[in-house]
């Protein structure tokens, strides 16, 4: 997968201390996208599954665990 360049607006104090410092504004941004990209996937997977999701925890409750059974512990 390659890279690609894209615009961002960011304090401009806040800029200069980075350079000062340092530090790579470009892999710290990527970081931050995508650690926000993953945290949205998986709010948009608990919300297109919350049905099914509330549906088992609601069949665990009223019947337990379907291999409890089995459990040695």
């Amino acid at each position: 997968m390659g890279r690609v360049k894209v615009n961002l607006t960011i304090d401009a104090d806040l800029s200069r201390e980075a350079r000062k410092l340092g530090v790579n504004m470009s892999r710290v941004a990527e970081k931050a996208i995508a650690e926000e990209a993953r945290e949205a996937r998986n709010r948009r997977w608990r919300e297109d599954n919350r049905d099914a999701l509330a549906a088992y925890a609601e069949e665990v409750e009223r019947e337990g665990l379907p291999l409890a059974r089995f459990r040695s512990f």
